[in-house]
């Protein structure tokens, strides 16, 4: 738990930090089981934003959080199936991707894929990894495959790769974002330019490089079209590939060093 910073050891971190590194669960997950008041700082709930310290004991749903319990390493590519939910909560009544995946050691999701999409999700049980990924301010690259109900038209196209207004719920925008929405329950964002190309009538390819909740969704309806199928093919290097629906595998290797690669050139 110790760290450096201007050759001064800190000897305390936010607790939604601690237990991301610890790998108990993602920041945002930490918020949400501190607002629930799951976590513990000796016997007493835990606040949004307190910081911990050596020495202090720290419990997750009444399991106790130890450094020296700290699990090897690991990040998995999972074919989440469309219905099953990607977070570690068990409050929605559909299938946890947590639960589907029933992996021996504790991991949790990279960022999201709704509840109705399918595809490539990473799991790790580094919080580290997952927040690295998850800035919006690197760019990492994400592609999906969708279908629409309606034709993709060249038009269609041309908006969506130029940037779409989108309203997001204030739950999923930055604090800075939640900071100026003065009481309102949604903000107007415009998407960043991206990729996008025809691959058949209905069918469209896409890349994207911020992830907003539901965000494709969000933009083909916000232009007159709705998404029938929506399928993540890509993570940065990491790719879908043949694995089949509901499976997973490890990445590891030249794949994983890619992956390290890409993210401390962006750092």
């Amino acid at each position: 738990m110790m760290s450096k910073d201007n050759n001064t050891e800190k000897a305390s971190m936010r607790i939604n930090r601690y237990l991301s590194d610890m790998g108990v669960c993602s920041r945002r997950e930490a918020d949400r089981l501190i607002e629930s008041g799951e976590v513990l700082v000796d016997g007493i709930p835990a606040k949004l934003g307190q910081k911990v310290e050596r020495g202090q004991h720290i419990s997750v749903k009444g399991r106790e959080i130890k450094a020296e319990e700290k699990d090897e390493p690991v990040l998995i590519a999972f074919n989440k199936p469309r219905g099953v939910v990607c977070t570690t909560s068990t409050a929605d009544r559909a299938v946890n991707i947590i639960e589907y995946i029933n992996y021996p050691l504790r991991i949790f999701p990279v960022g999201r894929l709704d509840k109705d999409s399918q595809g490539l999700i990473l799991l790790t049980n580094r919080g580290e990894l997952v927040n690295r990924i998850n800035r919006q301010r690197y760019g990492h690259e994400k592609e999906y495959i969708v279908s629409c109900r309606r034709p993709v038209t060249d038009e269609f196209l041309k908006a969506m790769s130029e940037g779409v207004k989108i309203r997001i719920p204030v739950t999923d925008v930055s604090d800075r974002d939640k900071n100026n929405a003065e009481g309102r329950e949604y903000v107007d964002k415009i998407t960043r330019p991206c990729k996008v190309w025809r691959l058949d009538k209905y069918t469209f390819g896409i890349i994207l490089t911020q992830g907003y909740n539901r965000q494709i969704r969000r933009m083909c309806d916000a232009l007159g079209n709705y998404v029938k199928t929506l399928k993540r093919v890509r993570v940065m290097n990491i790719e879908l590939d043949d694995l089949k629906e509901g499976a997973y595998r490890d990445v590891t290797g030249e794949e994983l060093e890619e992956l390290y690669r890409l993210i401390e050139r962006d750092s």
